[in-house]
């Protein structure tokens, strides 16, 4: 039943009052609403149903099932291999000797290691270590130093950038055997763990004691902690509980040369020196490998609720992320945005379902906390005062965890979508919020009728965007359309060409559009000083020095 009466609004919201003992206690799962409607009326007129936290389904990137491998980077990019050694039969036997049975050289095996998700890098490594322990890690970078063994350390693939695969064949080390909980604090919320424990199984631990990572991606099923902390993973929490830099309490790494860092503490304070932890997060595994760290993690939210409100334009998407950010205030965990051509993707290539069809922009809000009926409250007022003033044209709220999970499926599978579409140019922006979509607009005229599909989406809080062009296949003119263009335009506006990807292979060189050469210089020495024959993660990150 729609509303479109005030008077007829006010006597039933009287009526529902009276009966919840002057508080509004109904559930706010499964509301829809048109223009007029009253969020309130509607919500009344709903059955209480189970209230439920967001459960960390597993929406792990997978390996797209394409027959058809990329070109290898190296003939593609034009990239010449570094004077580094090839690996012979004396060094498989003695990795063989520190990881004995955990050295990997079947080249079918090899092969889906090599290759990025996206299927738009290429690298030949014809071997793959899988240590156990940081030891083992320290005796394999120790020999590789010595021999002047390139390396590439590998977590789930989940990356966009081209960081995480061989450039040439640079030897392959993988941290899916340490996947171990060292310990955890009840008390603080402190998690120390090994690097290569998944996001997801990290967040299933943690619920089971009434506690959650700070951390939440699309990739969650698949990606490695240890790789989340080397690319600075922002995610979907980062409105909520800030960036990695800040919930790291401590790390272990391993150096170029073999020796061991420990930084593993769990202190929320500790001011003496150089906080050596912030070299590696967000290295990219090109200082050092990181083996364990120690995490603080707050505490499971009792009371989760997610809307997903249709319209009309970006300006109405702004107005909207202004008024929960105000009225929601702190139960507000997330606030993310797609066009209508991102929900376009997971409907035609996912079958995913739109709950609201026929707007030209979504906003999914998430709101968590630990008093329900004081989350609902304000989540009530926040809606009926959106859709009062026009910045909403329609709406759905969900409360039970199968329909909160559908709708964060349709923003977080977006990035699955896409590779489905064809090759896909990603940018990973970050620019002043009120021009997020700007630059998808002047992309998308820039481009007409040469791409197939020019799709905007990302994270409201941090103005985090998402800008992703799709084609039947690579092509130098579409590429030579986009850069410099979007860098140029990034940068004009003051903002950064990586917000959370990293820069990796395919973004090294277009660091100078967001760090000055003084800046880029000083990382430049830093690497030298840390790793001189340069065997860590090669071709990436931080370009050669002139």
């Amino acid at each position: 039943m729609t509303f479109h009466s005030p008077l007829l609004f006010r006597l039933v919201l009287l009526v529902a009052r009276a009966a919840a003992g002057g508080r509004m206690a109904m559930s706010l799962s499964g509301l829809k609403v048109c223009p007029g409607t009253s969020w309130a009326v509607r919500r009344v007129l709903r059955l209480a149903a189970p209230r439920c936290v967001r459960s960390s389904v597993s929406l792990g990137y997978r390996f797209m099932s394409v027959t058809t491998d990329p070109p290898l980077t190296a003939d593609r990019y034009g990239v010449s291999r570094l004077p580094f050694s090839e690996v012979t039969a004396q060094d498989l036997n003695h990795f063989q000797q520190i990881i004995p049975g955990r050295v990997v050289t079947d080249e079918s095996y090899l092969k889906s290691h090599n290759i990025d998700w996206l299927r738009t890098v290429r690298g030949h490594s014809k071997v793959l270590l899988k240590p156990r322990n940081t030891e083992e890690v320290s005796q394999i970078l120790k020999y590789c130093n010595e021999r002047s063994l390139a390396v590439t350390p590998q977590g789930g693939n989940t990356g966009l950038v081209g960081g995480s695969v061989p450039v040439f064949d640079e030897i392959l080390i993988s941290s899916v055997l340490m996947n171990q909980v060292i310990s955890f604090n009840d008390v603080s919320g402190a998690l120390v763990c090994q690097a290569g424990c998944i996001l997801e199984s990290l967040n299933r631990y943690l619920g089971e004691r009434g506690y959650t990572m700070p951390l939440d991606l699309g990739a969650k099923g698949s990606c490695h902690i240890g790789g989340n902390l080397a690319t600075n993973a922002g995610g979907l929490r980062l409105l909520r509980y800030g960036s990695l830099r800040g919930t790291v309490l401590g790390l272990e790494a391993v150096l170029p040369d073999g020796s061991i860092l420990n930084c593993l503490n769990s202190l929320r304070k500790d001011n003496t020196g150089y906080d050596l932890k912030q070299l590696f997060i967000g290295s990219e595994g090109t200082l050092g490998i990181i083996t364990a760290i120690s995490i603080l993690c707050p505490r499971k939210p009792s009371a989760v609720n997610v809307a997903l409100l249709g319209c009309e334009n970006f300006s109405r998407v702004l107005q909207v992320f202004t008024l929960c950010r105000d009225q929601l205030g702190e139960i507000l965990s997330a606030c993310e945005f797609l066009d209508s051509e991102a929900m376009r993707m997971v409907q035609t290539h996912l079958k995913l379902s739109n709950p609201l069809p026929d707007n030209a922009f979504y906003v999914l809000v998430e709101t968590s906390g630990s008093c329900a009926v004081h989350d609902e409250e304000k989540l009530n007022v926040f809606l009926e005062n959106a859709l009062d003033s026009g910045f909403v044209t329609s709406g759905t709220v969900a409360t039970d965890e199968s329909k909160i999970m559908s709708l964060w499926a349709l923003r977080e599978r977006i990035t699955e979508a896409l590779a489905h579409d064809g090759y896909v140019y990603k940018y990973d922006l970050s620019v002043p919020v009120e021009k997020l979509y700007t630059l998808v607009e002047e992309t998308r005229t820039r481009l007409s009728t040469s791409a197939q599909c020019v799709v905007g989406y990302g994270h409201l809080g941090d103005g985090n965007l998402h800008l992703n062009i799709t084609a039947k296949s690579h092509s130098d003119t579409l590429q030579a359309a986009l850069e410099p263009f979007v860098y140029e335009w990034t940068a004009q506006h003051c903002g950064s060409i990586s917000a959370e990807h990293g820069l990796g292979f395919k973004k090294r060189d277009h660091i100078y559009y967001s760090k000055s050469r003084e800046a880029v210089h000083l990382m430049q020495q830093l690497k030298h000083l840390l790793d001189p024959k340069g065997i860590m993660n090669p071709y990436k990150t931080i370009p050669p020095a002139d």
